[in-house]
């Protein structure tokens, strides 16, 4: 495993005409990264999983994502953008669904689920650019917190997000709870130096909800 300033320093060396779908992903597999070099982006909160910005280029975002036990992300794109996902710690599902009809007039959309499949620290995986809505969830019989590492290409700061319940959709702006270690959301968080165990406490911060 290797230290995750390492490898944002050697992804951030690869040439973006061959920053492909499959070179990353070897990349990602390639390069596990040791979850104790985390440690500064480990934030997470009982209420919301956290978004944890660890390296900003003009090609591409590397954020970790903390996962409490249950934590699901809503159905959502990423905006005709390339990313690509990786386990740090335990391991999460991701549910696939196909756009069957979509009306930017009314918002209306309709969905219907596809395929399903866990990630885990030997299985990185990319978003599928034919299929790119999807939702993570770290369900509750995986009986463990969950850290993903996401590289996102090119960087983007809003998607759109789909209600299967009413058949609509927005689009919404996105926020880090953390950027380069620091705290920039107002959610009560716990900074731990392994996700298996519990840190120093709930930590809060007053910038702007993440």
């Amino acid at each position: 495993m290797i230290d995750i300033r390492a490898f944002a320093a050697r992804l951030s060396e690869i040439p973006e005409e061959q920053f492909t779908d499959s070179a990353v992903l070897e990349y990602m597999r390639d390069n596990p990264v040791s979850v104790a070099s985390l440690r500064p982006y480990l934030y997470f909160s009982a209420k919301h999983y956290t978004r944890n910005l660890i390296l900003h280029t003009p090609l591409f975002d590397l954020i970790a994502i903390c996962w409490e036990i249950g934590q699901k992300s809503r159905i959502h794109n990423h905006t005709n953008q390339r990313c690509w996902m990786g386990m740090a710690f335990g391991r999460v599902q991701v549910q696939n669904y196909r756009l069957v009809r979509q009306d930017p007039t009314t918002q209306f959309c309709e969905l219907a689920p596809t395929n399903r499949y866990v990630i885990d620290a030997d299985n990185p995986a990319e978003v599928e650019s034919e299929e790119p809505i999807h939702l993570i969830v770290n369900p509750p019989a995986f009986a463990s917190r969950a850290v993903t590492l996401h590289i996102y290409s090119h960087p983007f700061d809003e998607c759109e997000v789909y209600d299967l319940k009413s058949k609509r959709y927005e689009t919404v702006s996105l926020s880090y709870t953390s950027e380069l270690g620091l705290l920039t959301s107002s959610l009560s968080v716990e900074n731990v130096g392994q996700p298996g165990v519990s840190g120093g406490g709930p930590r809060t911060s007053k910038a702007f909800s993440g």
